[in-house]
């Protein structure tokens, strides 16, 4: 990652608490959580086996998205959904 990079993601993790201590960060962002882009603006669809346990999942009808923004800057800057 380029240091831009580093330090966007190190500005989205300094504004947000994370119940699972960033482990998508300190593992190299090789332990995501399932999430896909749906086209809401700030939001993915997520698409964990229990959504509910998720501080950052919220229902949303049938489905469940979520709202963690340093997840959603994944999605939207290296296409990793899924």
């Amino acid at each position: 990652m380029t240091d831009n990079v580093d330090k966007e993601i190190e500005s989205i993790i300094g504004q947000m608490k994370c119940p699972k201590d960033f482990r998508c960060y300190k593992s190299g962002f090789k332990k995501l959580c399932k999430a896909r882009d749906f086209g809401i603006e700030n939001y993915l669809e997520c698409l964990e086996e229990n959504p509910q346990e998720c501080k950052f999942a919220m229902s949303f009808g049938a489905m469940f998205i979520c709202k963690c923004p340093l997840r959603y800057y994944l999605v939207q800057n290296y296409k990793d959904d899924e």
